[in-house]
C-alpha cells in the first residue's frame, strides 16, 4: 500500500526508543526491498494491524508493528512498535530470504 508519510507522536516515539530503535532507522526499513509484511490478525480488533520484519539500510534487523491512518487527504503509516529481532526471528528471516 502506498502512503504519504509517517505518523509520529510522543507515544510511539518513546516506545520505539525504549527498544533502542530510532525514528530514522524505522523509516529506512520501509525503504528496503527485503521487508516482509503480514497481517497481525490477533491484534486487529479496533484497526487493521500489520507485522513486518526486515533490515534497515544499516543492516540491523527489525520487527515492526504498524497500521495505516487516514489524514484528511492522505494515508499515513503509524508505527505502533519497533524492536530488534530476536535470534529465532533472525534465523527464520534469513532462511526465508535465502530462498529467493
Amino acid at each position: 500500500m502506498r502512503f504519504a508519510g509517517f505518523e509520529w507522536d510522543d507515544g510511539n516515539i518513546e516506545k520505539c526508543r525504549k527498544h533502542g530503535v530510532s525514528i530514522e532507522e524505522i523509516e529506512t526499513a520501509f525503504e528496503t526491498a527485503d521487508l516482509y509484511v503480514a497481517p497481525d490478525l490477533s491484534h486487529s480488533q479496533a484497526e487493521q494491524r500489520f507485522r513486518a520484519v526486515g533490515r534497515t539500510l544499516a543492516g540491523r534487523k527489525l520487527f515492526l508493528v504498524f497500521t495505516f491512518r487516514n489524514d484528511e487527504a492522505s494515508v499515513l503509516l503509524r508505527v505502533i512498535s519497533a524492536r530488534l529481532m530476536h535470534k529465532k526471528e533472525i534465523d527464520e528471516y534469513e532462511e526465508d530470504i535465502s530462498q529467493f
